[in-house]
């Protein structure tokens, strides 16, 4: 039997105070567009639904898996196997039967100048740089805002507006001018390791994870530390920002974004131009000393960081890369 939520008004009464009556009826006739929903992308997901944001379209290639249940909201025991659009599916239906829901597998990302027009808000929640690439540039044409967050061991935020630089414009990926499908894997990597360096310039990351665990990580040798606090408060932080951009309120998020230590309870905002140029060049020397360190001998490479055999020939585009193994929170 259909269910109807019969009453929106009773069902999102408790928001009002945080935001007016008239903006409740704003998030009801919003509409967003979500990529991934793991682990980020799911726990934002589930902020948007709960706030009463009427109109939904979630991307995503991947099933769930025994390794997302330390992290993934939508992930339990009865959902393994099951692919994360059609969990996501069901899951917003048991919050708001009357959300309007669009889903998208493998292949949205050839689709996104049908999809952006209608959704101007986007949550960027994939580990695939290419994608994410082409995303952004498509973001610019469109208008659209970008809602992200940072691969790093504390919670972040990134707020892109149409007229910001791109990710790989700021960090200078070797994508730039390029299609990204073009690009090899070993530049994919530098794509990563260009944000890890700035994540461990402009914050204090690398005071939160085990080197020894972060060195096999960049070596990739190991998979990626992720943890359930610092998944899901960058996916409620990202959901936030969300609902601001619908709303057309002002934050202090900007395309630099900001990074949250629950441990100490700090806020970390980018660092002055001398003190980031100083520290992003010891970064990017102590990442890839620990990396070309760590790697085993027939695996290292120069620049950029070594992948093992394992995840050497996965024909998955949103595993494989370094991003999908490095210390992210995704």
């Amino acid at each position: 039997m259909t269910r109807r939520c019969d009453d929106y008004g009773e069902m999102t009464r408790r928001n009002i105070g945080f935001i007016t009556a008239a903006e409740q009826e704003a998030l009801r006739a919003a509409r967003v567009f979500v990529c991934g929903v793991g682990g980020m992308g799911g726990a934002a997901l589930v902020t948007l639904v709960r706030a009463g944001v009427g109109e939904l379209c979630v991307a995503d290639p991947d099933q769930f898996e025994r390794s997302n249940l330390n992290r993934q909201l939508l992930a339990t025991h009865d959902t393994l196997g099951c692919p994360k659009t059609q969990v996501a599916r069901k899951h917003i239906a048991e919050i708001n039967p009357d959300a309007r829901v669009m889903t998208w597998g493998r292949g949205w990302v050839d689709e996104l100048d049908a999809i952006l027009p209608r959704y101007p808000v986007v949550i960027n929640g994939m580990d695939d740089v290419r994608a994410a690439i082409r995303l952004y540039r498509k973001a610019r044409e469109h208008g659209t805002v970008v809602i992200d967050a940072y691969s790093s061991p504390l919670p972040s935020v990134v707020r892109v507006g149409p007229d910001d630089p791109r990710p790989e414009e700021r960090l200078g990926f070797p994508s730039i001018g390029r299609d990204p499908a073009s690009l090899t894997d070993r530049e994919v990597d530098e794509c990563v390791l260009r944000e890890i360096e700035y994540v461990a310039a402009h914050s204090s990351s690398l005071e939160r994870i085990d080197p020894a665990i972060a060195a096999e990580v960049l070596a990739g040798t190991r998979p990626r530390p992720s943890f359930a606090p610092v998944v899901l408060l960058a996916g409620e932080l990202m959901g936030g920002e969300a609902l601001a951009a619908l709303l057309g309120r002002t934050t202090r998020t900007d395309h630099r974004g900001w990074f949250l230590d629950p441990w100490s309870g700090r806020i970390e905002r980018p660092r002055g131009r001398l003190t980031a140029w100083l520290r992003e060049r010891l970064a990017r020397r102590a990442l890839r000393g620990i990396a070309t360190a760590a790697a085993p001998e027939s695996h290292r490479t120069t620049p950029a960081v070594a992948r093992p055999p394992e995840y050497a020939n996965r024909s998955d585009p949103w595993r494989g890369s370094l991003r999908a193994q490095a210390g992210g929170a995704r």
